[in-house]
């Protein structure tokens, strides 16, 4: 039960996060990217940071320097730069499928990076996954769309920030990693503005800048709940229902419609992934099973 309510809250996250998606891709067309990233980043940013300092971690601490923090948090602010500049330049579905990659850059990272080694089989999946990123790029025909690398630099921007978030340093609260997260699409935001100046949003905009706050913010808790309600194997291949809710809001709201060889590459990228992901909670469940269990101590 606990299984299928954490699959429903992470179900309902990617729905969020699509949504906010949607709602920020539509005030571009009229507040520059670099405002709307000031905005959504800044209100992320404080309301995390007070949620860290009522438990008791401050934001404001020498750790935001530690290396690993520092590396963590430029991750963090490419992948949102470049997600957000591709939602100006590239179809929706396009670039939500791109994403859906990032697992794939994630175990790369962690097998070059933090020595996991893995079989021939994950690096099977692996390499299917990255065919399907190929197949959607499409370099060197006609079809091929440079602004879409922007979705590939979204996805290893934020493999980045997801190898180093496995080896946060003991003693950093996730309150005070997700405020720091949301500061880093400030930044970014804030360099944008030297290219694109500012321009104060209307009622109207500002209105759908604050409710694709809340959606990013919803979508926040209910992962978190995800993860902590059921088993991460079981419940994180729901992350990729993210790229539904994107191909059928694409569909709706911006008459999107991905051409056959984008749904293709996008089936083996999720493909690769699910596979990934259920082989490595195989091994994980056999590893437990073969781990020697201590004898009782009988008294003499």
């Amino acid at each position: 039960m606990d299984n299928i309510r954490g699959a429903l809250f992470m179900t309902l996250a990617m729905g969020l996060f699509a949504s906010e998606d949607v709602l920020i891709k539509m005030v571009l067309d009229c507040v520059p990217m670099g405002v709307v990233l000031i905005a959504v980043g800044g209100v992320g940013a404080i309301v995390f940071a007070l949620m860290a300092q009522m438990r008791g971690h401050s934001a404001f601490t020498r750790q935001f320097f530690h290396p690993v923090i520092v590396i963590r948090n430029l991750g963090e602010l490419v992948g949102t730069a470049c997600f957000v500049i591709g939602l100006t330049q590239v179809p929706l579905g396009l670039l939500s499928a791109l994403l859906q990659a990032n697992p794939l850059f994630v175990n790369i990272g962690a097998i070059l990076f933090l020595g996991m080694t893995v079989g021939w089989r994950r690096w099977l999946a692996i390499g299917v996954g990255l065919i399907g990123v190929v197949v959607i790029l499409r370099p060197g025909f006609d079809a091929f769309q440079p602004s879409a690398l922007l979705g590939l630099g979204a996805a290893i921007g934020l493999a980045v920030r997801d190898v180093a978030t496995r080896i946060t340093p003991p003693g950093i609260h996730t309150l005070q990693t997700s405020s720091w997260g949301f500061l880093m699409g400030t930044i970014s935001g804030a360099l944008l503005l030297v290219v694109d100046p500012p321009v104060l949003p209307s009622v109207g905009d500002a209105g759908i800048l604050i409710a694709a706050t809340a959606l990013g913010m919803a979508g926040y808790y209910l992962l978190t709940r995800a993860m902590q309600t059921g088993d991460v194997p079981a419940v994180t291949p729901f992350r990729y229902t993210r790229l539904v809710y994107a191909m059928i809001f694409a569909l709706v709201f911006f008459a999107e419609v991905p051409d056959a060889l984008t749904l293709l590459g996008a089936a083996l990228i999720v493909g690769a992934g699910v596979y990934t992901l259920l082989r490595e909670a195989r091994v994980s469940r056999a590893a437990r099973r073969a781990k020697p269990v201590a004898s009782p101590v009988r008294p003499t």
